[in-house]
């Protein structure tokens, strides 16, 4: 199976949901939706779990990572509500992901502890760990692609 059929398999029930197509909606890192980025993310994790051969759980690693971010809401709205939101969308995500699906033990580590060292919850699980890599790997390359692009537009303006 690729990738993608592994995470169609085990997420199918979560990427068809209405949240998941409101990610679509919700701006994440640069130019890329919440939706792109988890998974883009969800992607990296199953591809790193598959090739250092990783006894991981696949079905909690995929929907973990696809929920890791189900925060729904802008965080770039001027909202008293998202000023700390690299602290506190973990546990709104993980709030909106107990409402709208089961979720296990992994999942919920997964979810509560991926944007440490920032919060100082540590992942305890091998999927927690790997998704708390691969969020960073991924949120650093689609922030310095949007900053490039922002300024590619500026130096063009300058002619």
């Amino acid at each position: 199976m690729t990738n993608m059929e592994i995470i169609r398999y085990y997420g199918g029930d979560i990427l068809d949901s209405p949240g998941l197509s409101r990610e679509k909606t919700l701006m994440q890192h640069g130019d890329m939706s919440v939706y792109d980025h988890s998974l883009l993310v969800t992607e990296r994790c199953v591809a790193f779990a598959r090739a250092r051969h990783a006894k991981v759980d696949m079905r909690s690693l995929v929907r973990g990572a696809l929920l890791h971010d189900y925060f729904l809401y802008d965080w770039h709205e001027d909202d008293d509500s998202h000023r700390l939101h690299g602290f506190t969308h973990p546990i709104r995500a993980l709030r909106n992901a107990k409402r709208d699906f089961e979720i296990n033990k992994i999942e919920e580590d997964m979810i509560s502890c991926h944007m440490f060292p920032l919060n100082l919850r540590v992942p305890r699980t091998t999927e927690g760990r790997i998704l708390c890599f691969v969020d960073k790997v991924c949120a650093t390359y689609e922030t310095a692609k949007g900053f490039a692009a922002v300024m590619r537009r500026r130096v063009s303006s300058w002619s």
